[in-house]
């Protein structure tokens, strides 16, 4: 299954706010639908799912015209949106009946997302009573309780503690390995990275970088190196590098462990390596330099 979004623009009053969107997602993938807020992506999936209508483009899934109603989709808000003062597997259920399915089936989903999650105990509690957390795991239980074809999932990880967000991982992991089709947003790059094969950068309502998160990197990283000394600190090493492979490199960035290099034009790594090899320099790390999606993000999405 492929869902294909081409050219969506929305506008409210007078202000255009999407100028013409594009991205596609696969089924067994995940795709990371990232931005800062207000960039544009809720209005995205709310018309995704059909909360409103976009001004013009459209959503195709497997080539034809796109239909959420033909489809389970299941959407775990960034914004909590159950009833604080109701019970956990009465709500659960109930939604679920709104979403198509008989009683006694919802209350069986119900009974094992619960248990899946780690929050059975509750089941029979008001929402309000449990802790950020377990509300957060509460939530996706109604998310996933329809067995939906499509999942998007909006800052999942919000209040999770690391032990429940490695319950979180594993669920993610499982719905792509069982094919479903998954958007995920999150500024958490880490989790991203760990999920996701594809990404989809909005910026002021427009995508200013799309494509596999494998192969962007490696664009990003082209002809940069990650260079570090065990008998050099950075600063010096960089000052190092300046005064005698100025020829070969630049200082592209320091970082935390390391500085980055960037090939002069003609140059080789092993040209650099070769002269490195002749000092007194001695190598603790050298290797091609690949960045960070949050690298990558603040070039793309940060202010000028």
């Amino acid at each position: 299954m492929k869902l294909e979004v081409k050219d969506l623009r929305k506008s409210f009053e007078e202000t255009e706010v999407l100028h013409g969107i594009s991205f596609s997602v696969q089924s067994g993938k995940a795709l990371g639908l990232l931005g800062r807020n207000g960039a544009g992506k809720t209005t995205t999936i709310r018309i995704l799912m059909d909360v409103f209508k976009g001004n013009s483009g459209e959503i195709l899934i497997n080539g034809k015209k796109f239909n959420p109603r033909d489809y389970q989709i299941g959407y775990l808000p960034e914004e909590r949106g159950l009833y604080p003062k109701k019970k956990v597997t009465e709500q659960i259920v109930y939604l679920a009946t709104l979403r198509g399915m008989n009683k006694k089936d919802a209350k069986e989903s119900t009974k094992k997302w619960l248990k899946r999650l780690g929050v059975e105990e509750y089941a029979n509690r008001k929402l309000e009573t449990l802790s950020k957390g377990n509300q957060q795991k509460v939530q996706l239980a109604q998310t996933l309780v329809c067995n939906p074809d499509i999942v998007i999932l909006d800052e999942p990880f919000s209040g999770l503690d690391p032990v429940n967000s490695q319950i979180l991982k594993d669920v993610v992991n499982e719905l792509i390995a069982e094919d479903k089709l998954v958007i995920f947003s999150s500024h958490q790059m880490s989790y991203v990275e760990e999920f996701c094969e594809e990404i989809a950068i909005i910026n002021k309502g427009e995508i200013v970088l799309a494509g596999n998160l494998r192969a962007i990197k490696k664009d990003f990283g082209k002809n940069r190196l990650a260079f570090s000394a065990n008998n050099y600190n950075l600063e010096d090493l960089s000052n190092y590098c300046k005064e005698n492979f100025n020829d070969i490199v630049s200082i592209y960035e320091i970082k935390k462990n390391f500085i980055v290099l960037e090939l002069c034009e003609g140059f080789t790594k092993n040209a650099l390596l070769n002269r490195i090899l002749k000092t007194d320099i001695d190598i603790e790390h050298f290797s091609i330099y690949e960045p960070t999606l949050t690298d990558i993000f603040v070039l793309k999405a940060g202010d000028e």
